[in-house]
């Protein structure tokens, strides 16, 4: 046997290991799953039921609250999770049933984990106040994502997502406190992403720079920056260049009032309707347009995509310049559409996290959102499960987001195959 037979032999028996441990790791992590929801959160959970509510005060029309034994329900959702676990080891399912089985274990495990929190309390568990806060808290890494979709379909690696949403919150607070205008800070937050974009458009495409070293300098150097400027500026003059006005709720008539679904997408600001409009802005323009079949070319094969007349370089600089303009808003979101101020590093990381979310989804449009809603979930769960006082550290409740980020791209999320250009520069031959 020659070396050449030799090598392929070899690399093929030390697959084999790797492919047998992913093949068991979803029904393993899916067991672990229910016996928690029955030992742990069963077993432990008070007496009494958990109440879900499924209308805000003063709702025109009203949905009857659920109520749940607690301690059954979490067996219940441990059972069947259990049970998905041995579907999941024994017979073959296509990439859709795996993913629906991902979903599915999920849910169990936040009815059981809800259940236990909120056995036994006088008050409910508010489902729309849940499911409002996830759409709401999820639009940076929302738009963060897409901002890395476009990225990375026209072969650039935008780990500068981080540093865009940071001066997009940085330049909307002390543009709205300034002029007093909140229009005006949405739009110099919007244009805060295309500047940063800028920057990593000239080094990356131009210079050949290094794309993930460059991206990760980009994010200390805006961090440094936000942060000199808070403690120079900011700080002394609070009441005039940091306290900036935010928009208020807009409620779509008649949408707005049905029930449950009314109050979670059609009652909230500006920024989750601009998020509405990016949804479907990129997911027709990189599907459905022209602009779209040359993105995902000098994605793919920008050697092939020259070859048919496409400026490669010119269209990655527009792409990812532009696209820095929905970043930009995700960080205005931070000021002027929630907390009001800026503080240092406001962002807390929703850059990464986005970026794990363009990965997780597949580098979808689609697939981004339902992610960055899975992690905006998470971030929400873990706020109200502080207020029911739960035994559990706050410090543990405020690592959930980052810990699920980790889970999901470690094991869930299985091989992910980005662009083949990714990252790539293009020299023009």
């Amino acid at each position: 046997m020659t070396i050449t037979e030799r090598v392929p032999t070899a690399v093929a028996a030390g697959a084999a290991p790797t492919s047998a441990v992913r093949r068991w790791l979803a029904p393993a992590t899916f067991l672990v799953i229910g016996l928690i929801d029955i030992f742990v959160l069963g077993l432990n959970s008070h007496k009494g039921d958990a109440t879900f509510a499924f209308s805000q005060e003063f709702a025109k029309v009203t949905v009857p609250n659920l109520t749940l034994p607690a301690a059954v329900t979490c067996y219940v959702c441990g059972a069947i999770t259990i049970a998905i676990a041995a579907v999941r080891a024994f017979v073959p399912l296509n990439a859709a049933l795996r993913r629906t089985a991902i979903g599915l274990v999920s849910f169990l495990l936040v009815v059981a984990l809800l259940c236990w929190a909120g056995a036994g309390l006088t008050t409910s568990i508010n489902v729309v106040n849940l499911m409002q806060g996830t759409l709401a808290g999820s639009i940076p890494i929302m738009l963060g994502a897409l901002t890395g979709v476009v990225c990375s379909r026209s072969g650039v690696i935008n780990i500068a997502i981080e540093g865009q949403l940071l001066l997009g919150a940085f330049t909307a607070a002390i543009v709205t406190s300034g002029t007093g205008s909140l229009w005006l800070g949405l739009l110099s937050g919007a244009l805060a992403g295309p500047l940063v974009g800028s920057l990593l458009a000239v080094f990356a495409i131009g210079y050949l720079v290094d794309q993930v070293v460059l991206g990760v300098v980009i994010n200390l150097l805006i961090l440094g920056l936000t942060g000199y400027l808070y403690d120079a500026v900011m700080i002394p003059y609070q009441n005039t260049l940091n306290s900036p006005a935010t928009f208020s709720a807009i409620k779509i008539p008649l949408l707005g009032d049905i029930p449950i679904l009314g109050p979670i997408f059609f009652d909230s600001t500006i920024f989750l309707y601009l998020t509405y409009i990016a949804i479907a802005a990129v997911q027709v323009g990189l599907f459905d347009t022209r602009w779209g079949l040359r993105t995902r070319a000098i994605g793919e094969h920008p050697v092939a995509a020259d070859t048919v007349g496409i400026r490669v370089i010119a269209m990655r600089y527009r792409n990812v310049i532009g696209a820095g303009i929905m970043a930009g808003i995700g960080g205005a979101y931070f000021t002027i559409g929630s907390v009001g101020s800026f503080g240092q590093n406001i962002s807390s990381g929703e850059g990464y996290i986005a970026l794990a979310a363009m990965i997780f989804g597949r580098y979808t449009p689609f697939g981004a959102i339902g992610a960055a809603l899975l992690f905006g979930f998470t971030t929400q769960l873990q706020s109200i499960m502080s207020t029911l006082n739960t035994p559990i550290q706050s410090n543990l409740l405020l690592m959930a987001p980052y810990i699920v980020t980790i889970i999901v791209l470690a094991g869930l999320v299985g091989k992910v195959r980005g662009p083949k250009a990714e990252g790539i520069p293009y020299i023009k031959s």
